[in-house]
């Protein structure tokens, strides 16, 4: 997430009423189920009673005398386990209990005569009933957890669509997804399970997730691919845990609340991303913010209650009161109370419509029927607007026949908006992983007299307050003296396309295309920088435009030229620069039918060099042999870009289809892995990073956004480990990584600012560092070799930044006190990558091989590692010389010495004194 984007709901703060508006006359009691033990739909709220197999049931709302009416509903001849309102009608309850039945009842408003019997009775004969949950989206379809058998039933026909296969151990709970489509369960055999109900009846996915045996929820994440898990560690810690759906393995991140012994019950709202989470026999309930990106779970508030808790329910959405800005509602059940707890956020309230808050919700239509649901649609809940003066007027339940409570029907709004987190309504596969980051609670607290967030023991430090940061965080950036800039350039193509860096540097010179017909290239010899004359200067003469270039990294002489005739052309530039027109390449590489994306030298063999192009296909020539050696195949769309991996291994691909791939070119012409790439189609770079183990990828999200994507090699399809978000801008951000220090530095053509991250293998990935802006857009930006920085001035990149008219060096510095020091911890040993390390032949026989390292300390420098520790110097006197304390007569004599300095000295002569007299003679005149 960007630091700079605030949530609106960051200040939320909880609000409980007077007991005259807390809900009475009720008796609950600890049951030993694992249900919420309340629940409530948009009238009516029902919880556990002390009288087994009997609900209470209770009006949302108080009556006309300012009370609330509460009455009783036998149901069961057992203890009822679990129950659930249907989000389509107030009024249809369904029940389930030890006496291994399952009850839907049409239940009347507190003060009217109970019904003498259920409508629908079930039987699911696998022993006791643990949980029951009405589906989000299809009318009639419940879903029924028994001891250790989830099945999914039509309560119209009264009868199984499925039965799912049968759990190790106890089945604790179940959740459906948003859109109706996954089943996700937590067991007692510590194992999560998700199962698509329609498709098998086996899980779709299933590992051991968490580590104790102990009571556990699990809850889906709105309509994202996450799901979120509470019960405890193997330290008997509350632990909050958030899951990829699509891989179980591991856990995207977690959160330890507390040692407290109650399970804690989680609900969540999918229009604001609020979180809450409470136990049984807590006095405490804690909100959190869920978002889409790092740090996934952000605390807001903790809400501090008279009375411990027996369960808690969330108001559905359509309840809460939207003219005080109140945004979520939750019921928190006690021994002789239920209180309502309002959330608000702090806003001017009564007077406008905050239509930012409160973005258009599920209404109460069912989206499909249960056979048209297990035939297989996929339709979602029509939504509707909150706006008072769009909502209908509610039919009173009372003004109903007393059989028959009336329904309240509420107008269909069709929205395109998303909700807060931007997740999408859509129903998505088990193959697309959405970002992911470690979970960590945040330092801010909520706001009001009863919220506020305390922080655990271990979160006390300042490195778990504040998190990692990097050395280079403080680095600058910064343009080096006009002498070394080549300026009064004239007729630069300030159009390549999208895939070309629009300049290409090595150690000795540097290549820019021209706007001149013939697709001219000018070569510019570093050594000589200063203004060029007006006259013309020789160039390459290309003979058609270029749309990629590549200085060869073992020959500084070089160059592939990539064109849109979907030839390469490889040019030999004589030493010391160009001095006359080249016209006729060293060879032409024929083979590509349609234009070239981008060529890309390997890193360790000679004269290997991949390309891409339109005609889908990515190709490695052997330059010796002046031959095309491998074809690879695979890819759906325009490919974006290519990178091979350090060790020259692998070779990594980003397309226009949405995927990322890598490819074994030795061993296959399809690839080895494929997973989701960039959900934009603008544009998106891949570069290797962290040793090879990771890929990171440059490109743009569903809304433009610029954003970069972390992928584990090791587990490519399973989708990004970690995003990070940038801006909003056309172009695509050009990566380049410094493997020494592990910084990527990113810009676009036509951006001003240059942005610095350092890359951890770890949580939490990406540590932003301080940017580089300049005064006008560049046109292009490359970085030079290693070994063309001054390590004395501790700068560890060095780039050339193309504009309109001049090619200006940019240096990348970390301050330092202690420069006469060679900074070792900032330049390890670096590769010798300008000598290759075997030859195109046995690269392509199998053979691998590594570049020899160097150091970069000058000879006259001593490595800080090394510098002598010098004691510290004390500043400033002790505080002991200022608190001393002084006698009357030491207080008497610094007095009377302050007195005589401003008076002077009496023995000292007077001015006058030291004047010349008059003679007596004198007087006489």
């Amino acid at each position: 997430m960007n630091r700079f984007k605030t949530s609106k709901f960051k200040n939320t703060s909880p609000r409980i009423p007077k007991r005259d508006g807390w809900i009475g006359d009720i008796r609950a009691v600890s049951l030993t189920s694992i249900g919420n033990h309340i629940k409530s739909s948009c009238s009516l709220v029902a919880f556990n009673t002390e009288q087994a197999g009997t609900l209470g049931l209770a009006s949302l709302q108080p009556g006309q005398d300012g009370k609330w009416a509460v009455s009783q509903l036998p149901c069961h001849a057992d203890l009822v386990t679990d129950f659930d309102f249907s989000p389509f009608d107030d009024a249809l309850l369904a029940t389930c209990s030890a006496d291994e039945t399952v009850k839907v009842w049409r239940v009347r408003e507190p003060g009217q005569d109970a019904p003498s019997a259920a409508d629908v009775t079930l039987c699911p004969g696998q022993g006791r009933v643990e949980a029951v949950l009405f589906h989000p989206c299809a009318d009639g379809v419940l879903a029924i957890g028994t001891v250790r058998t989830a099945t999914v039933w039509d309560t119209s026909r009264q009868e199984p669509l499925a039965v799912l296969e049968q759990h190790g151990d106890q089945l604790h709970s179940l959740t459906w997804k948003l859109d109706g489509s996954l089943l996700a369960t937590s067991c007692k055999d510590k194992k999560l399970r998700v199962f698509d109900p329609r498709a098998q009846l086996t899980p779709v996915q299933s590992a051991v997730g968490l580590q104790s045996n102990k009571d556990s929820h699990v809850i889906w994440i709105g309509d994202s691919d996450n799901i979120l898990t509470t019960g405890f560690n193997q330290v008997r810690e509350r632990e909050v845990k958030v899951w990829d759906a699509r891989k179980l393995g591991s856990s995207l991140g977690s959160v330890c609340l507390d040692t407290s012994s109650g399970a804690l019950i989680p609900l969540f709202d999918p229009d604001t991303g609020l979180l809450v989470l409470s136990g049984q026999g807590d006095s405490v309930i804690h909100c959190f913010e869920v978002t889409s990106s790092q740090p996934f779970l952000a605390p807001v508030s903790q809400c501090l209650t008279e009375a411990a808790t027996k369960g808690i329910a969330l108001v559905p959405k359509l309840a809460v009161d939207v003219t005080s800005c109140e945004v979520m509602r939750v019921l928190q059940l006690t021994d002789s109370f239920i209180v309502p707890v309002s959330y608000h956020v702090p806003r001017k309230s009564g007077q406008d419509f905050h239509g930012d808050l409160y973005p258009d919700t599920r209404g109460q239509s069912a989206a499909v029927s249960a056979q048209e649901w297990w035939g297989g649609e996929n339709r979602q809940v029509p939504k509707v607007s909150l706006h008072p003066a769009k909502r209908p007027i509610k039919s009173s339940a009372s003004s109903a026949p007393s059989n028959q409570p009336a329904k309240k029907v509420l107008p269909i709004v069709k929205s395109k908006e998303e909700d807060p987190l931007g997740r999408s309504s859509s129903s998505s596969s088990l193959t697309s992983p959405s970002s992911s980051g470690s979970l960590a609670p945040s330092p801010s607290t909520g706001s009001g007299p009863s919220s506020g967030f305390a922080s655990s023991p271990s979160q006390r430090s300042l490195q778990n307050i504040l998190g990692p940061s990097s050395k280079f965080r403080h680095a600058q950036g910064s343009v080096l003296h006009r002498n070394t800039h080549i300026t009064n350039l004239k007729g630069l193509n300030l159009t390549t396309p999208g895939e070309c860096d629009g300049l290409c540097v090595n150690r000795e010179r540097m290549a820019v295309p021209l706007a001149i017909a013939g697709g001219q290239i000018a070569v510019f010899e570093l050594s000589q920088p200063g203004r060029l004359p007006d006259t013309a200067f020789p160039t390459i003469q290309n003979t058609v435009a270029v749309a990629d270039f590549s200085w060869d990294p073992f020959n500084a002489c070089r160059l592939a030229v990539a064109g849109e005739d979907a030839k390469i052309r490889v040019w030999l530039v004589p030493k010391g620069g160009l001095k006359e027109t080249i016209m006729e390449p060293q060879c032409v590489l024929q083979g590509h039918t349609e234009k070239i994306y981008s060529v890309k030298f390997h890193p360790l063999a000679s004269g290997i060099l991949a390309s891409s192009s339109y005609d889908l296909s990515v190709r490695i020539w052997d330059l010796d042999a002046r031959k095309e050696v491998k074809r690879l195949k695979g890819h759906q769309d325009q490919i974006f870009s290519l990178a091979w991996s350090p060790d020259g291994r692998l070779l990594a691909t980003v397309c226009k289809d949405g995927k990322v791939r890598i490819y074994d070119p030795r061993k296959s012409t399809e690839p080895s892995q494929e997973g989701p790439g960039p959900e934009g189609a603008r544009g998106a770079r891949v570069v290797w990073v962290c040793g090879g183990k990771y890929l990171l990828v440059s490109g743009f999200d569903s809304q433009s956004e610029r954003q970069l994507y972390l992928y584990s090699v090791g587990s490519l399809c399973s989708g990004p480990v970690a995003t990070a978000s940038t801006d909003v801008s056309p172009s695509t951000l050009i990566p380049f990584y410094d493997e020494d220090t592990s910084t990527a530095i990113l810009t676009g053509k036509g951006d001003t600012r240059v942005y610095v991250y350092e890359i951890l293998p770890e949580s939490p990935y990406f540590l932003e560092c301080s940017s580089f802006n300049s005064s006008d857009p560049h046109k292009g930006f490359a970085f030079l070799p290693k070994t063309e920085c001054d390590v004395r001035d501790v700068e560890f990149a060095r780039a050339l930044r193309l504009s309109k008219t001049s090619i200006e060096p940019v240096a990348f510095r970390v301050p330092r006190v202690k420069k006469e020091f060679f900074q070792d911890d900032v330049f390890p040993e670096t590769a010798v990558w300008w000598e290759s390390a075997l030859s195109a032949s046995s690269w392509l026989s199998g053979s691998d091989g590594q570049h020899r390292k160097i150091s970069l300390r000058p000879k006259d420098m001593t490595p800080v590692s090394e510098a002598p520790k010098e004691p510290p110097v004390r500043k400033y006197l002790p505080s002991s010389v200022y608190l001393e304390e002084k006698t009357d007569e030491q207080k008497k004599e610094e007095l009377l010495s302050a007195m005589v300095a401003k008076l002077g000295n009496r023995e000292d002569p007077l001015p006058q004194e030291s004047y010349q007299g008059v003679d007596d003679e004198e007087w006489d005149d």
